[in-house]
């Protein structure tokens, strides 16, 4: 197990809590008074059956929801005190977000899917050909670059989509269940993938998943039952 510096979390959890209302007004807590500290550099997995709350925790680490009560701080700021502009500027750059079904869009090659954000962003021309080049190399598709998503594997596409989301350069992904729609031998791949950009790139990976071979490449576990963080460890 690698070493990872705990003295500064990049991500702060702080009795974090998500209430929805069932019917009959009944309160549902899908996320239940969470603390996590989450390093930088760090491989996190959030282990968790379906309906456990884990897709919940992601979205409002990543500032896509808001808490009912508690507090997210990223890089030192507290979400819940920032403007939806900044916290959109704050996704736009510093956050990248990986889901289960791929998020690619159709009519553009996986070249223009990596590049958009870029695009978006208003990176030079020059500068954004060679970051994209770049992300295609790391995902090992240069040779698939012009081909549309419907001319992809399953595989491929979340590798594009992971490489998108790496694109701008974040300090932080959120990965959503990378592996649910893949094959055994292909989730290993993008896992091996997701570890690599947090050993190599220094980038914070944190995924919510219920694959127990991604849970064994990760430098920490945490497993969500309920909303909740259990004690006892993650049977791995």
């Amino acid at each position: 197990m690698r070493q990872i510096d705990q003295h500064h979390p990049i991500v702060l959890a702080e009795d974090l809590s998500r209430v929805f209302l069932a019917g009959g007004n009944t309160e549902l807590f899908a996320v239940k008074k969470v603390n996590l500290p989450i390093y930088k550099g760090e491989f996190l997995v959030i282990l968790g059956r379906s309906g456990s709350g884990k897709t919940t925790l992601l979205n409002l680490l990543g500032g896509l929801d808001k808490p009912t009560s508690g507090q997210v701080h990223f890089e030192g700021k507290n979400l819940s005190e920032m403007s939806e502009s900044e916290i959109t500027e704050l996704r736009r750059h510093r956050i990248g977000f990986v889901f289960q079904s791929y998020g690619l869009l159709p009519l553009l090659s996986a070249y223009e899917n990596v590049e958009l954000p870029l695009r978006i962003n208003g990176m030079p021309w020059r500068d954004r050909r060679h970051r994209t080049e770049e992300m295609l190399q790391l995902i090992e598709l240069t040779s698939r670059a012009r081909h549309r998503p419907y001319e992809l594997s399953g595989g491929e596409q979340q590798r594009v989509a992971i490489a998108r989301a790496l694109a701008t350069k974040p300090s932080l992904l959120l990965a959503d269940e990378p592996t649910g729609d893949l094959d055994s031998t292909t989730s290993a791949t993008v896992a091996l993938l997701l570890r690599d950009v947090a050993q190599k790139q220094g980038t914070t990976v944190v995924v919510a998943t219920h694959d127990l071979n991604l849970a064994r490449m990760a430098d920490r576990t945490k497993e969500l039952v309920d909303g909740q963080f259990v004690e006892k460890p993650p049977a791995l």
